[in-house]
Formats: structure tokens, sequence, C-alpha cells
């Protein structure tokens, strides 16, 4: 039992990165320049993300 959920949720994770990468078009880049970009995108979405929260804060005070 544990081992089928562990497929479907693998499944599930591959079809996601396989969507991410072909609606972005991360496949015609090199390997290195998707790195790139995926750094640059996980970093302004955590300081999107960090900035939300401070603003929150702000504005519970």
């Amino acid at each position: 039992m544990d081992l089928w959920r562990f497929e479907v949720i693998w499944k599930k994770i591959s079809w996601l990165c396989y969507r991410y990468i072909l609606v972005t078009a991360l496949y015609m880049l090199k390997p290195w320049v998707r790195t790139i970009f995926n750094s640059i995108l996980i970093s302004v979405a955590g300081m999107a993300h960090i900035m939300a929260i401070l603003h929150y804060f702000e504005m519970v005070q």
C-alpha cells in the first residue's frame, strides 16, 4: 500500500515538474542557465513572501 502511494505521489510531482518546464520554456535552455533562472525565480518568490508577511504584521499593529 505504501509503495503504491509513493508511486502516485512521485508521478504527480514528476508531472508538475514537466508542466513547469514546458510552460516556462525551460527545456530550450542549457542546464546552467536553467539553474540561474530557477534561482532567481525562487529568490524573488521568497522575497515577495517575506514582504507580504512583513506587510501583514505592519497592518495588524
